[in-house]
């Protein structure tokens, strides 16, 4: 009986230790990525049913909602929170991991979401100006093409440093730059977007601003330079 348990507990583990393989995960990011998506299930189901959660905590869920502060700045919040954007991408970046990042930028939104309708809530205002999580959230899916074709070619994650370089700065501005003038002009469908209930309406139109972005990256890339 006790060899059996042992069997099965062994073949359990090389059973985990195949999926973290696989995933690119250790043990440690998995728990992680674990505990952020149940904190996120918890938190959303326990807002739904109890409306006093947000009286409760209405000054953390506004600190985060406003991007720790900044949004609070007067002059262009939402520039300064897609500067925030940038931390939020190395972090994303530094385990190396493809999954992290794609479950990051996941979590991300529905977190956006949730934070951003619960900021309205307390504000009692449609998209106020100082929430400015969902530009943080969104700024990382700007470089989605580039990250993936990074991964694609050599197989590994590009490190949070090789996007701040000499050589790829300015690629970096370019796509920052693109963000905040798709997020400003708001070509179709991204002002419509705006109208969605709640949370969504506030992230959605920065996540339709970072895939026009995606758009123009792949754009440039495809257009063949002369020699």
């Amino acid at each position: 009986m006790r060899n059996d348990l042992v069997r099965l507990t062994g073949s359990r583990g090389i059973m985990i230790a195949s999926l973290l393989a696989f995933l690119g995960l250790s043990a440690g990011e998995l728990i992680l990525l674990l505990v952020v998506l149940l904190t996120l299930v918890v938190a959303r189901n326990r807002l739904g049913e109890y409306g006093q959660l947000i009286a409760i905590n209405s000054k953390l869920i506004l600190w985060i909602a406003q991007g720790f502060g900044v949004g609070r700045i007067r002059f262009a919040p939402g520039t300064f929170g897609s500067l925030v954007g940038l931390l939020w991408f190395a972090l994303l970046l530094a385990p190396g991991s493809i999954w992290f990042y794609a479950l990051g930028l996941v979590a991300g939104i529905f977190l956006s979401v949730w934070l951003c309708g619960a900021a309205e809530k307390i504000l009692n205002r449609t998209d106020p100006a100082s929430v400015v999580l969902d530009e943080i959230i969104a700024l990382p899916l700007c470089f989605a093409v580039w990250v993936g074709t990074l991964y694609y070619k050599s197989g590994v994650m590009p490190a949070p440093a090789h996007f701040f370089s000499h050589g790829n700065w300015a690629l970096t501005f370019g796509i920052f730059a693109a963000f905040r003038l798709f997020d400003v002009l708001k070509p179709w469908p991204v002002r419509q977007s705006q109208r969605l209930p709640r949370g969504w309406g506030v992230t959605m139109d920065d996540v339709l601003a970072a895939l026009y972005v995606n758009a123009l990256v792949t754009l440039a890339w495809s257009i063949p330079v002369g020699s």
